[in-house]
């Protein structure tokens, strides 16, 4: 039997108007530590989100998502954060803030690859 391996995952959503609540999920970020595993996965539907939001500035938006993919990388390129071990990277980029770009609360599940599960959780939660 194939080896199981705790992760934890959460999904990363667009609040264009924090006061409203209201939220789109765009990405997921999932972390294995026995897998040394920490990844983002998003994509921008950029009609949907003008729809939702017709004064949302994607600019911006598409930076600070590709900031999670540096933070995630964990090269001098993720500044102080990306320098962190991998689970304080984690930690930092799935704490609970009052921003354009959040995240739900973090789930754990069991996967056999990370790469994989990122995979699924991504096309069942934001596709």
């Amino acid at each position: 039997m194939p080896e199981k391996h705790l992760f934890e995952y959460a999904v990363i959503r667009v609040v264009p108007r924090v006061e409203r609540e209201e939220f789109m999920n765009v990405g997921v970020i999932l972390f294995c530590s026995s897998q040394g595993f920490l990844q983002t996965r998003y994509e921008l539907n950029e009609q949907r989100l003008r729809a939702f939001s017709p004064e949302i500035d994607l600019a911006e938006l598409k930076e600070r998502l590709r900031a999670f993919e540096r933070i995630c990388a964990g090269r001098r390129e993720g500044g102080p954060i990306g320098q962190l071990p991998t689970s304080g990277r984690f930690r930092w980029l799935t704490a609970a803030r009052s921003t354009v770009v959040q995240t739900s609360a973090v789930h754990p599940g069991l996967c056999e690859n990370a790469e994989e599960k990122l995979s699924k959780l991504y096309h069942q939660l934001v596709q």
